[in-house]
Parts: C-alpha cells; structure tokens; sequence
C-alpha cells in the first residue's frame, strides 16, 4: 500500500508541473504516516550554505556511483 501511495503522490506532482496548474510541492514537504493514515505539511526554506543549491555549490556533477563504490563494471573482469 506504501509504494503506491508514495507513487500516486509522486505522480500527481508531475502532472501539476507539466500542465502548469494546481499548487506543486514546491518549497514544501510532504509527510505521511501509512500507519495513522495522516499527511503533514513542513515548509522548507533553501539554505544558501547548501553544497547543491546554494549561492556558491561545491557540487557541481554527478559522480560514477558504481565507480565511486568500487562495483566492477560487467565486462570489465581483470585477466588472470
């Protein structure tokens, strides 16, 4: 039931964006708890310190997770 709560959401967000209506979760989290059955809402502020998005990122591309984590790449076996 979790996923395709989360998926529906997930879903519904998009479409707001693509056909420019409704009030996306822009600057908002949404929070469920499947449990109770309730939905919270947080505003978020962006933080200019953030590596991402702030005035100055450090972050600037994507890294190779798979090279990063050291996972070999398929066809890429050492000769023995």
């Amino acid at each position: 039931m979790l996923p395709g709560v989360v998926g529906l959401i997930q879903a519904t967000e998009i479409i707001k964006l693509i056909l420019e209506g409704g009030a996306p979760l822009i600057g908002r989290l949404l929070l469920y708890d499947a449990m109770k059955m309730n939905f919270k809402e947080v505003r978020v502020r962006k933080d200019p310190e953030c590596a991402l998005c702030g005035e100055h990122p450090s972050v600037t591309e994507l890294i190779d997770y798979k090279a990063f984590c050291d996972v070999p790449l398929p066809g890429a076996e050492l000769p023995e």
